[in-house]
């Protein structure tokens, strides 16, 4: 995955305006990211955001998450995807818009997700079992939805095995802008590290966030947690996640494939 980027600033009124990438991130980030690099960040002690980009709407969602949760570790990624040729630009079409906001929908698709366990030194599958069920005590899976139009709020209920954490049920919140598509999850059961419980029902938010940038998309996504009390848990538990969120970045590029039909 790769991306120089722009933000599109999006009126109803009047037209689309492009914004330099040094307006969506930090100057210092700009040259790793335009050759293509993951960025990633991981936080343990006075938390706060710092490869989040420059939208008012993802920063109130960021910050009232570590508000309301009072984490313990904070892990972020960003980092660059170069639509195909043949995109429009320099704004995604509503049928591409559509067509990625349903490929985000698609999380059966996470059931045999690779990822880098730091502690093993080898891939590992992240999800043995993932499926959409039809409420947040369901047992019993559905397809994955899909939509003419994405709205503008959802909430989608899944239950995923995770090798590392277990078997839990998640709640996913959904949220379409002109010129990003957010989704929140939050973990409804509690979450162990084998036989060591590790994170606390409701405990767990991770949010990924995928931007119109003109050419490209600009991925962050976050997570966040309250370990449990436990000496180096946190640490641990946040390393874990790091390599977590860069499978799901690689996930994503994958559904941007089928999106724009590669």
């Amino acid at each position: 995955m790769k991306f120089p980027v722009f933000i599109l600033l999006f009126s109803l009124a009047g037209p689309v305006f492009s914004v330099p990438l040094s307006a969506l991130v930090e100057s210092s980030l700009e040259p790793a990211l335009l050759k293509g690099e993951r960025l990633s960040r991981v936080q343990d002690k006075n938390l706060k955001p710092q490869l989040i980009p420059n939208d008012a709407y993802v920063k109130d969602l960021v910050n009232g998450m570590i508000a309301g949760l009072g984490p313990n570790f904070l892990v972020e990624t960003l980092s660059l995807y170069r639509k195909p040729a043949g995109a429009a630009v320099p704004q995604w079409s509503p049928a591409e818009r559509t067509a990625l906001y349903n490929q985000s929908l698609a999380l059966s698709s996470l059931a045999g997700l690779k990822y880098y366990s730091e502690s093993r030194k080898e891939l590992r599958t992240f999800y043995e079992s993932s499926s959409v069920v039809d409420g947040p005590d369901a047992k019993t899976p559905v397809p994955d939805p899909s939509y003419a139009n994405p709205p503008e709020e959802l909430t989608v209920y899944a239950r995923q095995k995770d090798l590392s954490f277990g078997d839990n049920v998640y709640k996913y919140d959904y949220h379409a802008r002109q010129n990003a598509l957010i989704f929140v999850q939050e973990n409804l059961s509690a979450m162990s590290y084998g036989p060591i419980p590790a994170v606390g029902k409701n405990k767990l938010r991770s949010m990924a966030a995928v931007f119109d940038a003109g050419d490209y998309l600009l991925f962050y996504a976050v997570s966040m947690a309250r370990a449990a009390s436990i000496p180096g848990m946190s640490g641990r538990v946040g390393r874990s996640f790091i390599t977590r969120a860069e499978a799901v970045l690689t996930w994503f590029a994958g559904r941007a494939d089928r999106a724009f039909k590669i």
